[in-house]
C-alpha cells in the first residue's frame, strides 16, 4: 500500500478536544477545520491577475476551544512544546514563536473590524503535510478566522474572510502571496473545482464529478521556505516585466508583447514574463477542456506548465522533476493522464491526474522509483475536491 490514507475528520476533531482538555483541562466549546490545497493547473499567476484552478484536499488543520475568562489566547499545537501565548487586548505584533505570527495576523485582521476577542484556549491538529506546498499556512489561517467567528458569535462573507487571512500572511509572515491559497482554502466545495479570476477575486465552481479520475499528491519531502526571498523575486520579476510591456494588467499581455521587448527586458525578467502569458493561456484552456470532459487535452497543458516552472520560472526542483518524470514515464498507457509540480516551488509537491482503477499502481511506481533515484520515501496519498473552512 503506497496511497497515504487520510485521518477522518471526526477522528481529528476528536484528537482535538482531547489534546485541550489534556493540555488546559477544559472542554471544547467551538472546533473549526480548514483544508490545505493543491492546484491542478495556474501556478505563480494568482498575483499576475490570473486565472488558478486548485482544489481543497482532505487534509485538514483542526482547532478545538474554549473561552478562558483571560485576555489571552493560549495556544498548544500536536507538534508538543510551550503554548504560545497571545495577548488579545493590543494591536498584534510580529514575535515568537515564529508559527504563531499566522494566528496574529489574523486576530489582527478580526480587531481591525472592531471584533473584541475574548481569551481562549486552543488546540490544534493537523493532517496538512507542512512545507509541503500544500498550503498549510493558508489552512491554520482560515482555521483560526473561522474559529474566531465561532468565538465573536460572528459569520464573515467568505471573500473577505479569505482576504483578511491574505494580508495576515502578508503582514505576519512577510509572504507576498496572491489569493489563491486562502480562496481555496475557505470556498472548497466537495467535487469542485475552484476557478479563481485573480483580476476579479471572484470564484466559479467547476464539477470534478468524475469517478473514474483521481487526483494523486506526491509530497517530496523536500521541503520549502516562502519566506526566505526565492518568492518575493519571482513577485518583483513579474512587476518588472509588466512595466516594460506597458499594459495595467498581465491579462491584457500577449505572447507577442513579451517577444516584442525580450532582449530589453532581459533575462530573467524576459522568461518570467513569458511564463505568466503562457500560464494564463493554460488555465484557461484546462477550464474550457474540464468543461467538455476532454480529459485527454489537460495532459499537455499540465505538461507545458511543469516545464514552464522549471525552465522559465525556476521554481522546481531536481526532486520534483524527477517524480514529474517518473509519472511521465508511466504514461498515459499506464493511467498517467498529466503531472505538474504544484504550489510555490522550491521542493514541496507534484500533483497527477490518474485513472482512478491505477491510482494505486501508479502511487506504488513513483514511491518505488523516488525512493531508489533519491533514498528518500515520500508521501503519496489521493484526494478528491473536499469542503472548505467550516465550523463542526
Amino acid at each position: 500500500m503506497s496511497l497515504d490514507l487520510a485521518t477522518s475528520l471526526s477522528d481529528l476533531a476528536a484528537d482535538a478536544s482531547a489534546g485541550l482538555k489534556e493540555q488546559f483541562g477544559c472542554d471544547a466549546s467551538v472546533v473549526a477545520a480548514a483544508p490545505g490545497r493543491v492546484n491542478l493547473i495556474g501556478e505563480h499567476i494568482d498575483y499576475c491577475d490570473g486565472f488558478v484552478m486548485p482544489f481543497a484536499i482532505d487534509r485538514y488543520i483542526v482547532m478545538a476551544a474554549a473561552l478562558n475568562g483571560t485576555g489571552q489566547a493560549r495556544v498548544a499545537t500536536a507538534l508538543g512544546g510551550e503554548p504560545a501565548i497571545l495577548e488579545l487586548n493590543v494591536p498584534q505584533q510580529v514575535g515568537t514563536p515564529k508559527w504563531a505570527n499566522y494566528l496574529r495576523g489574523v486576530f489582527q485582521g478580526f480587531q481591525d473590524r472592531g471584533h473584541h476577542l475574548p481569551g481562549f484556549d486552543a488546540f490544534i491538529i493537523s493532517s496538512v503535510p507542512g512545507g509541503a506546498g500544500l498550503s498549510s499556512s493558508a489552512a491554520l489561517e482560515c482555521c483560526m478566522a473561522t474559529l474566531l467567528e465561532g468565538l465573536v458569535d460572528t459569520v464573515l462573507d467568505t471573500k473577505e474572510k479569505a482576504l483578511l487571512c491574505q494580508k495576515a500572511e502578508h503582514d505576519f509572515a512577510s509572504v507576498p502571496c496572491g489569493i489563491m491559497d486562502q480562496f481555496a482554502s475557505a470556498f472548497g466545495k466537495p467535487n469542485r473545482l475552484v476557478l479563481i479570476d485573480c483580476m476579479t477575486g471572484e470564484p466559479e465552481m467547476v464539477p470534478f464529478e468524475n469517478p473514474d479520475l483521481t487526483v494523486l499528491i506526491a509530497n517530496t519531502m523536500v521541503h520549502h521556505e516562502l519566506s526566505d526571498g526565492g518568492y518575493a523575486a519571482r513577485r518583483k520579476n513579474t512587476e518588472e516585466g509588466l512595466a516594460a510591456i506597458g499594459k495595467k494588467s498581465w491579462r491584457d499581455a500577449t505572447a507577442a508583447d513579451v517577444e516584442s521587448r525580450w532582449t530589453s527586458m532581459g533575462d530573467p525578467v524576459n522568461r518570467r514574463s513569458r511564463h505568466v502569458v503562457g500560464e494564463i493561456a493554460r488555465t484557461i484552456a484546462a477550464a474550457e477542456a474540464l468543461a467538455k470532459n476532454d480529459f485527454e487535452a489537460l495532459g499537455p497543458l499540465m505538461a507545458a506548465s511543469h516545464d514552464s516552472l522549471r525552465d522559465d520560472f525556476e521554481v522546481s526542483c531536481k526532486e520534483l522533476d524527477l517524480m514529474v518524470e517518473i509519472a511521465r514515464a508511466i504514461g498515459r498507457s499506464g493511467g498517467v493522464i498529466g503531472a505538474r509540480m504544484t504550489g510555490g516551488g522550491f521542493g514541496g509537491s507534484t500533483v497527477t491526474l490518474c485513472e482512478s482503477r491505477k491510482a494505486e499502481a501508479i502511487a506504488a511506481t513513483m514511491a518505488e522509483k523516488y525512493k531508489e533515484a533519491t533514498g528518500i520515501t515520500p508521501q503519496i496519498f489521493a484526494s478528491r475536491p473536499s469542503l472548505g473552512a467550516h465550523l463542526m
